[in-house]
């Protein structure tokens, strides 16, 4: 029974699980498919969930420590980094108040960047609007690579094929006055 485990855990690990190369593929998402506020969000919980790890290792310091000085400062008590060997290791109560430091601190973490990205947004947005009238916004991005488009011919300071440049009025971002 132990080796038809063993056999099944190597089948999974030698087999590949997709179709094919089209399953490995990754497409790339437009920017404008998804709304603002779904993509802020999404930008929240991977801030929180990478931060988590960072938090359980502080939030478990913190706990480790206040249990140490709730203890006269005994030092069977000292946090990890200077535990001993006949330390007292954390209670099951400790655990949970860890875990809930750690998720806390990834929640504040996560919000601290979400206002960080709002403000940096709202002021390029009113950095834009308040350009003079006819300045031209340029919007970069990558040059397209394929063979067919490096051959056009075209001026080296020409934006790239579908790419114009625009003034403020026309990308909307100054408000038109009657």
């Amino acid at each position: 029974m132990v080796k038809l485990r063993y056999l099944l855990l190597l089948m999974l690990l030698i087999v590949p699980l997709g179709r094919g190369p089209a399953a490995q593929t990754a497409t790339v998402q437009p920017s404008q498919e998804f709304p603002l506020w779904t993509r802020d969000l999404r930008r929240a919980e991977i801030v929180a969930f990478g931060s988590f790890p960072f938090t359980v290792l502080l939030g478990t310091f913190i706990v480790e420590s206040v249990t140490y000085f709730n203890h006269g400062q005994d030092s069977r008590y000292l946090p990890w980094p200077l535990k001993g060997a006949g330390g007292v290791s954390m209670s099951r109560d400790d655990r949970f108040r860890a875990l809930g430091v750690a998720a806390a601190g990834s929640v504040l973490i996560s919000l601290a960047d979400f206002i960080i990205v709002r403000y940096k947004r709202n002021e390029a947005i009113r950095a834009a609007r308040n350009l003079p009238q006819g300045t031209p916004i340029i919007t970069r991005r990558p040059w397209p690579e394929s063979a067919e488009d490096a051959g056009t011919g075209e001026d080296a300071g020409s934006p790239p094929p579908g790419e114009e440049a625009g003034t403020a009025e026309e990308e909307g971002l100054v408000p038109q006055v009657p």
